[in-house]
């Protein structure tokens, strides 16, 4: 059983109808889920959706932010422009496995244009079971936490 998780979750009006569907899964599955919006057809901009997730996993009240967007491209940019957040667009149980595994990627980014929701689901699975492995890559996000910084490596 994977453990339970606060996870604050967003979309785009792209992203509208994949959000419910994973919104019901992760409360189906005993996860505490903070839904902030968008739940309409307007078009809607993605990047305050992706701050608004990115500070509620910078100051700890989320355990993993999870953003759907049409191709999660250009929210992938937008959140990983916060410090600390390592925000990974997966599209495939691998790459999902290597974000978490490690990357340590603690925001979740799906496209509903690249991802069917069963695919949707099993990223997420994946996503939420898979731990970081530290080790050599514990220096790895120590060097990004440094670009972020402004060093040099």
């Amino acid at each position: 059983m994977t453990q339970r998780r606060r996870v604050a979750i967003a979309a785009d009006h792209n992203g509208v109808a994949l959000k419910a569907e994973l919104v019901e899964w992760l409360v189906a599955r005993g996860h505490q889920v903070d839904d902030r919006g968008t739940d309409g057809d307007e078009v809607v901009d993605y990047p305050p959706l992706c701050v608004d997730v990115g500070r509620l996993v910078q100051s700890g009240d989320a355990d993993f932010g999870v953003i759907v967007g049409g191709t999660g491209q250009g929210e992938q940019i937008a959140c990983n422009k916060l410090r600390g957040i390592r925000a990974a667009a997966c599209h495939s149980l691998l790459a999902t496995e290597i974000a978490r595994g490690h990357n340590d990627a603690n925001v979740l980014v799906l496209g509903t244009k690249l991802v069917t929701p069963a695919i949707a689901r099993e990223i997420l699975s994946v996503w939420l079971s898979t731990p970081f492995k530290g080790g050599r890559h514990r220096s790895r996000l120590d060097q990004i936490a440094a670009i972020e910084r402004g060093e040099e490596l």
